[in-house]
C-alpha cells in the first residue's frame, strides 16, 4: 500500500483529483486531496493575506495531522511551487515528487517569473479589475476535454495574486527527495511547462513522461494518471 497527497493547481480544489483517487483507493491505496486556503470548499477563506507560504503549511499540516510518512507527493501546475516548499520542510517523509504540468521552482522564483510573457500583463489587468485576485483561467483555454469545460469553470475560483508574487526561499533540503517525476501535457499549447520537460528529461537524477491530454491531467485521463504515480511510487 501507498500513501498518496495530491495537491491540485491554481483556481481548483481537492475535488480535481476525485477520479484518480477513486481508481488509487480501489486498488488499496490510500489517497488525500487537501484542498488549498482560499479555493474549492474553502473559497471562504479567500482573503488577500493568502499566499504561497500558506498553502505550502496547508500541505506540511496534512503530513502532520495525519501522521503520513513514505509519501508520495503530487502537485499539479502551480502546486508544483507548493510541493517543492513541503519538500524542503518535510523531506524525511516524503518518498518521491510528482511535478503534473508543474512549475519546478529554483530558490527565490516566483510563479509570475515563469508566466509566459504575453500572460503577464494580462495577469495584471485581469487582477487590478478583480481586487488583487486573479481569475481562474477557462477550462477551455487549458484545453480540458469538452465535457468537463462547464463544470470545471462553475467549480474554479479566483486567487489571491500573492500566491504568484511571492517568492519561494528553499533551504535545500528538497534535495533529499531523490526519486522525481515529471509529466508534461502536450496537448495545452503555449504551455510554460514544455521548457521544464525539455530541461529534466536529460537529467538522469528525473524520470519524464508525455501525455496527450489537456492540462488538467487528472480530468482528461485519470487511468493514466493513477498508473503513473503508480510508477513513481
Amino acid at each position: 500500500m501507498t500513501t498518496f497527497v495530491l495537491v491540485h493547481g491554481a483556481w481548483h480544489g481537492g475535488w480535481c483529483y476525485a477520479r484518480t483517487a477513486r481508481i488509487l483507493r480501489g486498488q488499496g491505496h490510500d489517497v488525500f486531496t487537501p484542498t488549498l486556503t482560499g479555493v474549492g470548499e474553502r473559497a471562504h477563506l479567500a482573503g488577500k493575506e493568502v499566499n504561497l507560504s500558506l498553502h505550502v503549511l496547508d500541505v506540511c499540516n496534512v503530513l502532520k495531522w495525519e501522521d503520513l510518512s513514505d509519501v508520495v507527493l503530487c502537485g499539479h501546475s502551480y502546486s508544483g511551487m507548493v510541493i517543492t516548499g513541503v519538500a524542503d520542510a518535510m523531506p524525511e517523509r516524503i518518498r518521491s515528487l510528482v511535478y503534473l504540468d508543474a512549475f519546478v521552482p529554483e530558490n527565490g522564483k516566483a510563479v509570475w517569473d515563469y508566466f509566459l510573457p504575453e500572460r503577464r500583463e494580462m495577469a495584471l489587468q485581469a487582477t487590478l479589475s478583480a481586487g488583487g485576485r486573479l481569475p481562474p483561467t477557462p477550462a477551455e483555454r487549458f484545453n480540458v476535454n469538452e465535457a468537463d469545460r462547464a463544470w470545471v469553470d462553475e467549480k474554479c475560483v479566483p486567487m489571491a495574486i500573492a500566491c504568484f508574487l511571492e517568492r519561494i526561499r528553499l533551504t535545500g533540503a528538497h534535495a533529499k527527495v531523490k526519486k522525481r517525476t515529471y509529466i508534461w501535457a502536450q496537448d495545452w499549447n503555449p504551455s510554460p511547462f514544455h521548457a521544464f520537460y525539455e530541461k529534466l528529461k536529460a537529467d538522469k537524477a528525473w524520470t519524464v513522461h508525455a501525455t496527450r491530454t489537456g492540462h488538467d491531467v487528472m480530468l482528461d485521463d485519470p487511468e493514466g494518471l493513477a498508473r503513473l504515480l503508480l510508477e513513481a511510487a
